[in-house]
């Protein structure tokens, strides 16, 4: 089950590859998370100095009162990878056409894991197709519920 989503990922891009990393976080940011605050909307992955970040990423502080004054909920967040995977993850992002966006934010054990995806950017016919295709299956979906 996901704490936070970003529901547009899977709209504008057509997902290539996933890949789970570990999130670099204050303890006020887990709380925070766990509780379902937090935005991934407008986040990317970038790879630099042999490490990836989560930048673009919103994820407030679990009490204001309490966060540190020169807190930012910004930041960019450092990602737990393996070297094999930020290298794969450094080659795509310099590939054109490619990007990095993340999925979801999801507890596995007691640990916060951030789905990435690399990912391919849909054009307009495609998002339409989708569209349509959704819109299908709820008009089949409807039909049959009404049968039984």
């Amino acid at each position: 089950m996901a704490l936070i989503e970003n529901k547009r990922a899977r709209f504008d891009y057509s997902i290539l590859e996933e890949v789970e990393a570990g999130l670099e976080l204050f303890g006020f940011e887990v709380k925070s998370l766990r509780a379902g605050r937090g935005s991934l909307k407008g986040a990317r992955v970038v790879a630099r100095g042999g490490e990836a970040y989560l930048v673009g990423a919103s994820i407030p502080a679990w009490q204001i009162a309490n966060a540190p004054k020169s807190y930012d909920p910004e930041r960019p967040r450092r990602l737990l990878l393996s070297r094999k995977e930020i290298a794969r993850i450094a080659s795509a992002e310099g590939e054109k056409g490619l990007t990095i966006v993340p999925i979801c934010v999801y507890n596995k054990g007691r640990r916060l894991k951030l789905s990435i995806a690399i990912a391919r950017g849909k054009k307009k016919e495609d998002k339409r197709h989708t569209i349509r295709a959704r819109e299908e299956k709820r008009r089949i979906e409807r039909t049959l519920k009404k049968e039984y």
